[in-house]
């Protein structure tokens, strides 16, 4: 009987693996997109948020760590069979001839690796800006919270950070362009009707997704977060 890591490092066990942690981190996009647009509800609905889930204390950081194992198993497998296929194929094609069909063959498959890559990049700054950003604090209901609104206010006011974000995200909407229809199959669900509205559904909610997320710095720098915040930015 193979071991855990045997099963891990084979050809199906990557893929289970690769489709079961593309799904969780679709998942948590998902729930992550309805926090931040929490900024747009009531004053102090996002610092709510915020409090909400730091209240969960020691168990938000085994979340933290566990969501960052995934999204590290994730990168890696991904990297790994990016790498192999190069090594396989270390010339190029000239011409890409199959778009579409079984395949799915497309500009978002095939820049998979560079925008995973990119992604990947992307999350340790977010982190560092947002997670451990030097925020003031707040009042909410006799509990102290961190402001993390008026952080993401400031932050999206300088248009590196905006324009920068709002770029990553469009790479994040064609990497899940390809990467749900291709988690799902790599789970078993490759009948040919199944496939195609996977494939259809992966793409709505790619664009739903990137939408969603970049909506948000460009708003707050073209001033409309001002108001949302209801702070003043001179």
């Amino acid at each position: 009987m193979p071991t855990l890591l045997q099963a891990a490092t084979s050809q199906v066990g990557r893929k289970v693996l690769t489709g079961a942690t593309g799904i969780f981190l679709v998942l948590f996009i998902i729930f992550h997109l309805g926090g931040n647009l929490a900024i747009f509800g009531e004053a102090d609905a996002m610092n709510r948020y915020s409090l909400i889930l730091h209240n969960f204390g020691p168990l938000l950081w085994i979340a933290r760590i566990g969501l960052l194992v995934v999204f590290v198993i994730h990168a890696w497998i991904g990297i790994s069979i990016w790498f192999r296929k190069r090594t396989a194929r270390p010339q190029k094609y000239e011409v890409y001839s199959s778009k579409g069909g079984p395949s799915k063959q497309s500009l978002s498959s095939r820049s998979m690796a560079f925008t995973g890559v990119v992604l990947l990049i992307f999350v340790v700054f977010h982190i560092n800006t947002f997670a451990l950003g030097d925020t003031g604090t707040v009042m909410i209901d006799g509990q102290e919270a961190t402001d993390i609104k008026s952080l993401v206010i400031e932050t999206f006011q300088n248009p590196f950070y905006a324009f920068g974000y709002a770029f990553v995200m469009l790479l994040l909407g064609a990497h899940l362009g390809h990467g749900v229809w291709s988690a799902f199959i790599s789970l078993g669900l490759s009948g040919k009707k199944a496939s195609a509205i996977l494939y259809t559904i992966g793409g709505i909610a790619a664009v739903v997704l990137a939408i969603g997320f970049l909506f948000i710095p460009i708003y707050i720098f073209f001033g409309g977060g001002c108001e949302a915040a209801l702070i003043s930015c001179e």
